[in-house]
């Protein structure tokens, strides 16, 4: 068994125009201060990082493992989940999701999806240059306006949006192949992979893909009402990233999992601070550890209550706590006794 690394912090939530979360060297300071380990950055911040100098440049990418080292920090991945979505987008969602790209590819689908394709690709070769073996992103979705049986199930509706997702997806998949770096989805509401079903639907269509895994957020099952602890067993050999975040679902009598309309605070499901929100993460770093999981466990802070600082240095403690450093030895050893093959047939009868 493997003890799962850790903590890290996913910046997303994180950065912004004002110090210390403008430049990448201070979010480095100010999370290894809190006792991060390492951090999942996000390709959609040029000054942050970027991208596409990563995939062509060794130096750059010597450059920024520098800066981190300074302060005791690695990369756990590169986030694409903003161009993620944009490889796949129903008309319906064209105009809220356009601002995730440039300006000079808005409102033209086409060249959107092209350029997002082009920085997934990139991602691919910047991670095999900073030597990752994970990337996270989303999968984008064509399907999912149509995710409930009304109006009634189309199962060639399906079938037609799972195969352009398989067309879209595969040659990126095989350029992270190429890079020896697993693609990670979030399985999350408004992607077309948002629950096992889903996901074992896509990777059937690109057939089984090795590269094609799984971002594990017990979040998003929560609120979905699934069995996100039996949901490792099944699916723990395809689990290559985790995002340690919590959330709750407090029974409604006025409003259910899909959340009337309403904002994050007054929804039945809602995120929360970890420690503060109703996922049993005791079993989850029991299971993960007990399946070898290889990587790191990243927090991503999202709460609709509790400030983001409070949550950030709160989150590292809580993932420090929660790591289980694997035992070297059985704990019963000191009881073990060696019998030869003549004694241990006597002891069974034979």
């Amino acid at each position: 068994m493997n003890t799962i690394k850790g903590p890290a912090i996913f910046l997303a939530q994180f950065i912004d125009k004002q110090a210390p979360f403008n430049q990448l060297e201070d979010l480095a300071k100010w999370a290894s201060n809190l006792g991060f380990k390492a951090l999942q950055i996000p390709c959609n911040h040029k000054h942050i990082f970027d991208v596409e100098l990563a995939s062509q440049s060794q130096t750059y990418c010597d450059e920024i493992k520098g800066i981190l080292n300074q302060y005791g920090l690695e990369i756990s991945e590169l986030s694409t989940h903003l161009e993620g979505q944009l490889i796949a987008v129903h008309p319906a969602y064209n105009i809220a999701f356009d601002g995730f790209a440039p300006k000079q590819y808005q409102g033209n689908n086409s060249l959107r999806q092209q350029w997002a394709t082009h920085i997934l690709k990139s991602a691919a070769k910047a991670s095999q240059n900073l030597k990752l073996t994970a990337h996270a992103t989303f999968s984008g979705a064509l399907a999912w306006p149509y995710f409930y049986p009304w109006p009634p199930h189309n199962e060639q509706l399906i079938d037609c949006a799972f195969e352009e997702l398989k067309n879209r997806w595969l040659p990126i998949l095989n350029t992270f192949d190429e890079c020896g770096v697993n693609v990670c989805y979030e399985l999350h509401p408004g992607e077309d992979l948002h629950d096992g079903i889903s996901f074992e639907r896509f990777l059937s269509t690109v057939n089984n893909h090795p590269r094609c895994n799984i971002l594990y957020d017990p979040s998003h099952m929560l609120l979905q009402q699934m069995d996100y602890i039996a949901f490792i067993d099944i699916y723990h050999e395809r689990i290559k990233a985790f995002h340690v975040k919590d959330a709750e679902y407090r029974p409604s009598a006025k409003s259910g999992v899909y959340g009337g309309y309403q904002n994050w605070i007054d929804r039945a499901g809602r995120f929360r601070s970890l420690g503060d929100g109703q996922i049993d993460f005791s079993a989850i770093f029991s299971k993960l550890t007990q399946y070898d999981y290889q990587g790191w466990a990243v927090l991503e802070w999202e709460c609709c209550l509790k400030d983001s600082a409070t949550g950030a240095k709160e989150g590292a403690e809580f993932i420090q706590k929660h790591i289980i450093p694997v035992s070297t030895k059985a704990f019963d050893d000191f009881a073990h006794s060696e019998n030869e093959l003549h004694q241990i047939n006597h002891m069974l009868g034979l």
